[in-house]
């Protein structure tokens, strides 16, 4: 297994991580048996979030009895002080833990960024928990280009968390200057929410970036483990035949794939375009089809209130189809 210093957190963390969300979907006991066989091959950072449902009980009592060879990572979507601090706590407690050593801001717009600095948000909880020991880092995770730049120039952060793989590089150029800046940088959705089917060659895609810190695919069985440490475990470099496939997976999902730039926005009916396709994405290609319609119904707007205007296609950089792809969604979701 290689290992990396997670930017200048100092952790010493694997290049293969186990992303958490997956695991709503089997068992606690089955969870135990994957973080044991983890902890024997060297896999030692694990990300979850307060979000997934189940993910950090099911974590928390996997851990017991080896909970210090791994670093933990989770994160909330609280953005005021008090809920931060409540949540906190309650992934300490989830995680069966005194201490998590990277807690991240998950996934806020522009706007809530500004709110999670701002006097009563959720940095001064964040700081708070730092000071007495009950984190050890703060980081933040995004699908959002403009709010990944703001990110770099904050000081408090020293992890980025940012979709990067096979079919999204659209990060690439602020995942460079991660590394200029000494911040981690954590690719998620190393398997673009399941749309690329060849595990290996995405792993092995992104693993040869020297940019990428780590990659945290989501696992739920021993079968997945062994088949990313194959992967990870791969260090030649690139062929001529793996480039074609890579090229191969571009052209086939590039027309249709929605990389979360955001450039559609704003929408003329208030519909948040990018987060419409993620959790389709996660109703048809991760298994979690109640998880994925719990968190389309929190969107101010659905699918089906798409007025069909086009505006959204003059701006989005990849001519996907908005408007087809929405009546989609709003056939998979019913609304």
């Amino acid at each position: 297994m290689e290992y990396r210093l997670l930017g200048r957190t100092g952790l010493r963390i694997s290049r293969l991580g186990f992303g958490g969300i997956p695991i709503q979907r089997t068992t606690a006991d089955e969870v135990v048996r994957l973080v044991h066989a983890m902890a024997d091959a060297g896999v030692n950072y694990i990300d979850t979030a307060r979000g997934y449902t189940v993910s950090e009980e099911y974590l928390g009592r996997a851990l017991e009895g080896v909970r210090g060879r791994f670093v933990l990572a989770t994160k909330s979507t609280s953005r005021t002080a008090g809920a931060m601090a409540a949540d906190i706590d309650t992934s300490l407690r989830n995680l069966r833990t005194g201490h998590i050593e990277l807690y991240q801001l998950h996934n806020p717009s522009a706007q809530a960024l500004e709110q999670c600095f701002a006097p009563g948000g959720a940095m001064e909880a964040l700081r708070a928990a730092k000071q007495a020991g009950k984190i050890g880092h703060i980081g933040l995770t995004a699908h959002s280009l403009e709010v990944f730049e703001k990110a770099l120039e904050l000081c408090e952060i020293e992890t980025i968390m940012f979709p990067y793989n096979i079919v999204e590089s659209q990060g690439a150029e602020l995942m460079a200057r991660c590394t200029a800046k000494n911040v981690g940088f954590i690719a998620m959705k190393p398997l673009a929410g399941g749309a690329i089917e060849d595990g290996r060659l995405a792993l092995r895609y992104i693993l040869r970036n020297s940019d990428v810190t780590v990659a945290i695919p989501g696992m739920a069985t021993l079968k997945e483990l062994e088949q990313n440490l194959s992967a990870a475990a791969e260090t030649a470099p690139l062929s001529e035949a793996e480039q074609r496939a890579i090229q191969a997976v571009r052209g086939g999902l590039g027309q249709n794939f929605c990389r979360r730039c955001n450039y559609c926005a704003p929408c003329t009916a208030g519909i948040d375009i990018p987060s419409v396709f993620l959790f389709q994405g996660y109703l048809r290609r991760y298994g979690l089809a109640d998880w994925a319609r719990a968190r389309y119904a929190t969107l101010k707007a659905a699918a089906g209130d798409c007025v069909q205007c086009g505006a959204c296609e003059t701006r989005c950089p990849y001519q996907l189809p908005i408007r087809r792809m929405m009546a989609d969604a709003a056939a998979d979701f019913g609304r």
